[in-house]
This record gives structure tokens, C-alpha cells and sequence, in this order.
């Protein structure tokens, strides 16, 4: 047989046995059964997910005390280890989101609690975030439910009966500088301390989002009583944004891909939608570690309550799954400039691809 490289490979199959393999490789994904099989991977370990949580916060807390007390002291080349207490940063908001899936812990108030309190360190309300999270869960690739938790996308169709300022605004926030620069400093820094989008759909929203201020006041005033408003704001800020840039693009690539799938609510459907409408994001080990094995996100959506260090187990017992929208790091410059819907041909396109399209 041959492999996608199209070297030969030698086997010892009977004919019959090989048959049978080539056979399954062919057969389509069943998005419904392939949930129900990973059904068995959902049981979280709560020894293995304190120690996960004690190996990203004791060293994020270390590296930032190390770096606020380096700036501090006018050792200001100490800031070139910022990249990396923002990796720490982006871990623990991982499995914050994992506890917003209750997957991270058997016991509900667990997950909920843990969540909360990365969530002051995170700067993300966690009981908004989990919401809307949720409703992004809930509507992936719903081109009549878009809006909730995820990265605003018109199709060409939309795109051309908006009015010149409104073309103008889109292409400007599809720009790659405002999605993984400004956007995420918006989102983490602003957006974040109020429930939009939910403000009338309970005070819990409400109580989440002025608690999480409060306790980022009390520690920012004593950070800033500690090592001044300086040494605090250059270490602060870097580390928050390097963590929400790459959380951001992380995001947009588990989604946001030429043969994405997205379809009206008619025909949508959620198991179809979370496997093939997300991506699988192969990353050197480095960063999978870092990310804590989100780029398997296809596996995630479909059965969002496995916890972060089981996705790799089930990527070991369905091995075809690494073939479905994978990416190497390498191949998610190309979607960062992917823009539009287009319905007719069913890919996601760019404005230059879209302009060429007949009216």
C-alpha cells in the first residue's frame, strides 16, 4: 500500500484483512456514532487535573513575581521572558475553559470555582465567558445563529448589499493586525468587564463580571503599591496581550478555514458541524503543551467534555481523525486572509477571490 507521501509500504496483511482496512479508510465519518464512541473518554482524573493546574500556576506566578521584581529593579531586559509567562497565561485560560465545559472535574462546584478564580487572573468573568461560550457550541456553522462567541463572518452575498462604510468597517476588522492585535486587547482589556450580549439575561452575568473586576482592582493596587505603576503595566500588559493574541488565533483557525462548514438552519446540524466545521491544528510538542492540546478542536467540539490531557488518547484510537482539517502551523497564514462566505461554492474566500465572483 501506499502512503500520502506515495512511498510503499510493505504489509502483512491477507489480502482479505487488507481489503477490509482499505475499505473502512474509505467509508465517510459518522460524526453521530463517532460521539457516542468517545462517550468513554469523558471521565476526567481529579489527580491528574490538580497536577496539570499546580504545573501551569506555580511557574506562572514564579516567572511573573520574577518579572515584576526584575522591572522593578531597572533590569528591564528581564521582559524578553514575557512571551513565556504569557504561554503559562494561555494555559490556565484553557483549562478555565475547560471547567466552562464541566469537564474539567466530576463535581460541578469544582469547575465552577476553579474557573472563577483563573478567571480574575485571565481577566474573563467566567460565568459570561461560559455562556456565550456555550452558545458558540451551540451554533457552529449556523449561518442564521452567527453572533455568540466567535469571529463575525459575512458571505459574499451580505457582504456586497452592505453600504460602502459598511464594507469598509468589515474589511477593517477582518484585518489581520486588528484580529490578533487590537481585537484581543479590546476583547480581554475592555469588553470583558461588562456582560455584553447578556446583560438582561440575569444578574449572575452581572455579579460575575463586577466580582472579576473587583478582585483584578485589589490585585492590580497592590501590585502597583508593590512595584510600582510602571514595572507593573510593562509586565502586566505584555504578558496578557501575548496570551490573548495566540489565544485569538488559535480560535480563529479552529474555525475559520477555506473548507470550512457552515449552512443554513434548514440543513445544519450540530454533529456535522462540530467535526467538520472545525480544525485540527497540529503544533510542535512545545506548544501543544502550552495549549494544552486545543488544536484538536474538531475532537473537542464534538464531545466538549473530555478533558484537555484526553484528546491525544482519542487521537490513538481513532487515528483517522488526524486526517480531517488538519493544519500545520505553517498553513494558518493562508485562512488569516480567507474573509468571506461564499454559499455557492461552499468555501470561505477572500475579498480579492469574492471580488471576481459573478453578481
Amino acid at each position: 500500500m501506499k502512503t500520502n507521501s506515495g512511498r510503499n509500504v510493505t504489509t502483512n496483511l491477507p489480502s482479505d484483512a487488507a481489503a477490509v482496512e482499505a475499505a473502512d479508510a474509505a467509508k465517510p465519518l459518522d460524526p453521530r456514532k463517532l460521539a457516542r464512541d468517545l462517550a468513554k473518554f469523558r471521565t476526567p482524573n481529579s489527580a491528574r487535573s490538580w497536577w496539570e493546574f499546580a504545573i501551569t500556576i506555580v511557574p506562572f506566578v514564579a516567572l511573573f513575581g520574577f518579572l515584576l521584581s526584575a522591572v522593578s529593579a531597572g533590569y528591564y531586559l528581564a521582559l524578553l521572558a514575557t512571551p513565556l509567562a504569557g504561554l503559562f497565561l494561555l494555559r490556565l485560560f484553557i483549562i478555565q475553559h475547560d471547567c466552562g465545559h464541566g469537564a474539567y472535574f466530576e463535581d460541578r462546584k469544582t469547575n465552577d470555582w476553579l474557573g472563577r478564580a483563573i478567571g480574575v487572573l485571565t481577566l474573563t468573568p467566567y460565568d459570561c465567558w461560559r455562556r456565550s461560550h456555550a452558545l458558540h457550541h451551540a451554533s457552529t456553522g449556523n449561518l442564521d445563529a452567527r453572533g455568540f462567541g466567535d469571529v463575525d463572518t459575512l458571505t459574499v452575498r451580505e457582504f456586497r448589499e452592505k453600504s460602502w462604510l459598511g464594507r469598509f468597517g468589515y474589511r477593517l476588522y477582518r484585518h489581520p493586525i486588528v484580529l490578533l492585535g487590537l481585537g484581543p486587547a479590546y476583547l480581554f482589556m475592555l469588553r470583558h468587564r461588562l456582560p455584553i450580549g447578556l446583560m438582561k439575561a440575569g444578574s449572575i452575568y452581572w455579579i460575575s463580571a463586577m466580582a472579576t473586576n473587583a478582585m483584578i482592582a485589589v490585585i492590580m493596587i497592590g501590585l502597583i503599591i508593590q512595584f510600582g505603576l510602571m514595572a507593573t503595566v510593562l509586565v502586566f500588559v505584555p504578558v496578557l496581550l501575548t496570551a490573548a493574541s495566540v489565544g485569538v488565533w488559535l480560535f480563529y483557525i479552529q474555525h475559520q478555514f477555506e473548507d470550512a462548514h457552515w449552512d443554513h438552519a434548514k440543513e445544519w446540524t450540530f454533529h456535522d458541524a462540530a467535526l467538520l466545521g472545525s480544525s485540527y491544528l497540529e503544533l510542535p510538542i512545545g506548544l501543544r503543551w502550552f495549549t494544552a492540546n486545543i488544536g484538536i478542536h474538531h475532537v473537542h467540539h464534538l464531545a466538549s467534555r473530555i478533558p484537555f490531557y484526553r484528546l491525544p488518547n482519542v487521537l490513538k484510537a481513532h487515528p483517522e481523525l488526524t486526517e480531517v482539517n488538519r493544519f500545520t502551523t505553517r498553513q494558518t497564514i493562508k485562512p488569516l486572509l480567507l474573509t468571506l462566505w461564499d454559499e455557492n461554492r461552499r468555501k470561505l474566500v477572500s475579498f480579492r477571490e469574492a471580488a471576481r465572483l459573478p453578481a
